[in-house]
């Protein structure tokens, strides 16, 4: 009898085990936004409103540049001619490529309409913030550290700003489009110097490109007209947006 015990107490102790650690799996799991947020979508919670006002008051992960506007679009610009039946002497044709974290301590929803546990619902406005890195920067869960500044600041190379809506189902979209945005790139130290302005929809699908109309700029993206492709890498440990974005600029 005091043999059958022992063993029932031995059994006892391992079900107790095999418990801790499937409950140490799944809260490790829970913590790991870069890739829980590529089958559900913004993780955005009740709590993260609070959190949002009180962003709203506090410089969060601002960063100087170094650079003027020039130098840093010697990193990422570069001149290709296509040969074509129809082409252009007149028209330049430049591409723009780089990298976007986003600073998610700086992304603003409204308080309505949101879903039932507080996540932003379709119809939600919001803003947010990020970095512009060189293309390949990024690995799809880097670029911003824990408190909001920068990863690599030195490869800082401008602004990121949005502004839009969530369509879809919000923060809760698993695939398509899940907000309609406009984009500002602002190049250089000095802020509206240089600029690159972008409109349309963002999709939610990890590695899954969407086109963007250039609607704008500023200095010699004055008279700017051609496309953007972005194509989103991931999500950083902030639970931002991680995007890479090839720009085709065309100018007389």
């Amino acid at each position: 009898m005091r043999i059958i015990n022992l063993m029932e107490a031995n059994h006892g102790v391992m079900r107790g085990f095999l418990a801790a650690l499937a409950l140490l799996t799944l809260l490790a799991s829970a913590a790991s936004p870069a890739s829980a947020q590529g089958r559900r979508g913004r993780l955005v919670s009740a709590t993260a409103i609070d959190g949002a006002r009180q962003a709203q008051t506090v410089e969060t992960g601002t960063v100087a540049l170094d650079q003027d506007a020039g130098a840093a679009l010697s990193r990422i610009m570069t001149a290709e001619r296509h040969v074509s039946t129809f082409a252009n002497p007149i028209l330049d044709t430049r591409f723009i490529r780089f990298d976007v974290s986003e600073n998610a301590k700086r992304f603003i929803f409204d308080e309505t309409p949101l879903h039932a546990d507080g996540a932003p619902a379709y119809g939600n406005e919001f803003v947010t913030e990020g970095y512009i890195y060189p293309e390949g920067t990024l690995n799809g869960a880097n670029g911003v550290k824990e408190d909001g500044s920068p990863e690599f600041p030195d490869k800082v190379i401008g602004r990121w700003t949005c502004r839009g809506w969530h369509v879809g189902e919000g923060a809760k979209t698993v695939t398509g489009p899940w907000v309609v945005t406009h984009q500002l790139y602002d190049f250089g130290r000095e802020a509206g110097r240089v600029t690159i302005t972008t409109d349309g929809v963002e999709l939610v699908d990890i590695d899954v490109p969407v086109l963007r109309a250039i609607v704008g700029g500023t200095g010699p993206f004055a008279n700017v007209k051609g496309e953007a492709r972005q194509t989103m890498i991931g999500f950083n440990q902030l639970n931002g947006v991680n995007l890479r974005l090839e720009i085709r600029v065309v100018t007389r």
